[in-house]
């Protein structure tokens, strides 16, 4: 087990330097960067310009900046940020917090509701009820994401104007005078902004996942193993959850592996239509600004976790399905 451990860290160290180096040479490769857009303003001069080119080490080739900004990396500094004037960690940090009250409640809603769906499906076929869930999840499937949240945002509006109630907020992360407001109630107002972003965020998946899990709960209950297991007489329960569901899901162990940079990656274009202060906001402002060490930063903290939660995922898959030997 150790040695298993050891050899899959030894093999992430090259795909590291390997992915970080195809990063940071795409974002190179567009045209210009912050300084270039800098040069327009005619209050700073070109001595200025240069100067922080030198600064940052821009008047470099691709590679020299590589490795500089490799050489910070690996002392825990991913750069500084062109347009927060500030260092990268501190200006990311912030947004990756106020995404995760987002994602964090919604990917456990999502296994949550997905996983029993997806079994209900499975073990009453066509029935009324997963007809029902079926229909459901393609128009879930059919529907983005941002649309959902524009659809969710035009029906609290309407009742707000036909009955003068506000049942949750359209946009934005607090109330005014947040600021004032003691610890707990600051806690409970976010909690009440985040409430239609989580169910926009969780409902778009659950359809595409309860799906995945009806399908490999049918594909695995018609397997001969079960039918055996039925001709002995275990208890229904038992062959469902004992021998069914524990083979039936590990795809999803298999997904695992993208779970924690989608904590950090935020809840993508819903954010953007309900203004919440997140992590996607954030990196097409950088975008749009060129702001190359914002986004180099970015992509590092994503490759990171996407590569340790591999990891993590290839550990369960060998520990669910015994076919898979740490050898």
């Amino acid at each position: 087990m150790a040695a298993y451990i050891f050899r899959r860290i030894l093999y992430l160290i090259p795909t590291f330097f390997g992915a970080t180096f195809l990063a940071f040479l795409i974002i190179q490769m567009a045209p210009g960067d912050y300084l270039t857009q800098l040069e327009l303003d005619p209050k700073v001069t070109p001595e200025t310009i240069a100067r922080l080119r030198a600064q940052f080490g821009l008047d470099r080739p691709i590679y020299e900046q590589y490795l500089l900004w490799m050489n910070n990396l690996l002392h825990l500094n991913l750069g500084y940020s062109f347009a927060y004037q500030a260092p990268v960690l501190e200006v990311i940090w912030p947004r990756v917090v106020n995404s995760m009250v987002i994602v964090i409640p919604s990917t456990l809603l999502l296994y949550l509701v997905a996983i029993p769906i997806g079994v209900y499906g499975a073990v009453r076929p066509y029935s009324l009820g997963d007809r029902i869930l079926s229909f459901l999840a393609y128009v879930g499937l059919s529907v983005p994401s941002f649309f959902l949240a524009l659809i969710a945002i035009y029906i609290l509006l309407q009742i707000k104007f036909k009955t003068g109630v506000l049942l949750f907020p359209v946009s934005g992360m607090t109330s005014s005078g947040f600021e004032q407001m003691p610890p707990l109630k600051q806690w409970l107002d976010i909690a009440w902004h985040a409430v239609v972003p989580i169910l926009v965020a969780t409902a778009n998946d659950i359809a595409g996942l309860s799906r995945l899990m009806r399908g490999q709960m049918l594909e695995v209950l018609g397997q001969d193993y079960i039918r055996t297991a039925r001709a002995k007489g275990l208890a229904e329960r038992l062959v469902l959850y004992k021998h069914a569901f524990r083979n039936a899901v590990i795809p999803f162990v298999a997904t695992l592996g993208g779970l924690l940079p989608s904590l950090i990656s935020g809840a993508g274009f819903v954010e953007v239509v309900m203004a919440w202060p997140g992590i996607t906001p954030f990196l097409l402002d950088a975008i749009a600004s060129q702001d190359l060490y914002v986004i180099a930063g970015f992509l590092t903290v994503s490759l990171v976790l996407l590569m340790v939660g591999n990891l993590i995922s290839d550990l369960l898959l060998a520990w669910v399905d015994p076919r898979i030997r740490y050898e």
